[in-house]
């Protein structure tokens, strides 16, 4: 099998590595492809902790495929089966994945692109947010996460006001249903147009989703008494400071929307699963940029310095 090597700071290779074979309770995936997360950028930038070469595949973990051999114990599944997998080696050729973080793709998905593990987080965010009809909703940073909640939040019944710096991506808060869109430039002027745009009482819900210590500022001050602000971007570049002092008055909840239990990321996909083969919505436009897997260096480049038109990369064996 192939297989992508975290060589160091900023370095792939793509090495010939022996087939692995499943144990009992796993799959193994032939895999077809794996979307590229942001959670990337922090191995991929060289930090002092960390040490190479890393595993084969490390780092990839929304691939998706079809099931190549099945282990002992394993039933459900069967080879053939077109499935994601919340596996964690998954920039390569194959993966292995224990069978119950293996969700089965039904016919209507085939052929479709399918990076389980970020679309079943849209939907996990979406629950942690406690989103209602009629509330207005911030959300700061529109990429692929943020425009999915802006759907989610959307058909849900709430006004959206999609806050993000660059105009491609205001103009896809707008195709995902945004009925505002705030360039993200001048942070009193946000502040300023939010507050005009609730009468003075900014928004019951506000989602962070860039991971960044300006946006989480300025999350907070979108919060409305008493409302929520939804952590959904990954911080991994250091500590934050919070404005206690407002988080205080304003009593709001601050609900970090990250799950590490791997039952309630698969309860995600299946739900991100039936949505997508139901209609309910449609992932596909936000794949915007597709590489092979030696192309995986210039794929987490570009999701660092995101080039015009970028919302996802996809990488494929």
């Amino acid at each position: 099998m192939r297989a992508a090597v975290l060589a160091g700071p900023g370095q792939i290779r793509v090495d010939e590595v022996a087939l692995s074979e499943p144990g009992p309770g796993q799959v193994r995936v032939k895999l077809e492809g794996c979307g590229v997360c942001a959670s990337n950028l922090g191995p991929w930038s060289g930090p002092e902790w960390l040490t190479y070469p890393g595993e084969p595949g490390g780092m990839g973990h929304e691939g998706w495929g079809v099931i190549e051999a099945v282990g002992e114990g394993v039933s459900g599944l069967a080879v053939g089966d077109r499935v994601a997998a919340l596996s964690y080696n998954s920039y390569a050729s194959h993966d292995i994945a224990d069978a119950d973080k293996v969700v089965r793709l039904p016919a209507e998905l085939a052929d479709q692109p399918f990076p389980g593990e970020p679309l079943g987080c849209a939907f996990n965010i979406f629950h942690r947010a406690d989103i209602r009809a009629g509330q207005t909703v911030a959300i700061v940073g529109i990429g692929f996460l943020g425009a999915l909640l802006t759907r989610l939040a959307t058909d849900a019944g709430a006004r959206v006001i999609a806050i993000s710096r660059r105009d491609y991506s205001l103009d896809v808060a707008k195709q995902f249903g945004a009925a505002e869109v705030i360039p993200m430039t001048d942070h009193q002027a946000i502040i300023d147009r939010v507050k005009e745009l609730t009468g003075g009482k900014f928004c019951e819900r506000v989602i962070e989703a860039v991971g960044k210590q300006w946006p989480l500022d300025l999350a907070g001050e979108l919060t409305a008494e008493r409302g929520k602000l939804i952590v959904a971007g990954y911080h991994q570049d250091g500590p934050r400071t919070v404005n206690m002092w407002l988080w205080n008055w304003r009593g709001i909840d601050v609900i970090n929307a990250h799950e590490r239990d791997p039952a309630a990321y698969v309860a995600g996909i299946r739900e991100a699963v039936e949505a997508v083969a139901a209609g309910r919505i449609d992932p596909s436009p936000l794949y915007t940029h597709r590489y092979r897997l030696d192309e995986l260096a210039q794929a987490l480049d570009d999701t660092r310095d995101r080039p015009m038109g970028f919302l996802k990369a996809i990488v494929v064996p």
